[in-house]
């Protein structure tokens, strides 16, 4: 179940911006992969809560740290709160050239699929158009006239050569 960095923080007993100060100083873990925002409210998902709890556990001194920046709160307050919308304001711009970068790929994604249409469309109208050049009935007599009249061979006999169609004509 997400939690806000607030939730995380009074369960740890740190505070938010120890919270937040632990993340800048820890450059190991990318908690972009373990957050969403809603609003102006950044929401910790399981595997980011374990990588926090984890930060604070290895550290013997947080209690020491709470105490430290509870008496320096007012000062700390503006900082952390501006290292916040630094860090929120650079996951904000790199979300959206992520999104730049998407918008990209599926404009040339729908390119690539409207050539691969236009090509199949053609390889249709051929394979159509060479189904009916070797479907086509042979009607005219030409080719069967022009075979008559090639030259015969010498060593045939007259029983291997083709015999004339006889052409019959009805009604007269």
């Amino acid at each position: 179940m997400p939690k806000t960095i607030r939730e995380l923080a009074d369960e740890l007993g740190v505070s938010k911006q120890a919270i937040w100060q632990k993340i800048k100083r820890d450059a190991s873990i990318d908690l972009r992969q373990f957050t969403s925002t809603k609003g102006n409210t950044v929401y910790v998902d399981v595997d980011g809560q374990k990588a926090i709890k984890a930060m604070f556990s290895n550290d013997s001194s947080t209690r020491y740290r709470q105490q430290k920046d509870d008496v320096d709160d007012n000062k700390k307050d503006a900082v952390d709160e501006q290292d916040e919308v630094k860090f929120l304001r650079n996951l904000v711009s790199e979300i959206q050239s992520e999104k730049k970068e998407l918008h990209k790929l599926l404009d040339q994604q729908q390119r690539l699929a409207l050539q691969d249409k236009q090509l199949l469309e053609e390889y249709k109208a051929e394979i159509k158009d060479l189904k009916a050049l070797t479907m086509a009935p042979h009607d005219d007599g030409e080719k069967e006239v022009t075979s008559d009249k090639q030259p015969e061979p010498e060593n045939s006999t007259p029983e291997s050569q083709p015999k004339p169609k006889k052409w019959w004509r009805f009604g007269k």
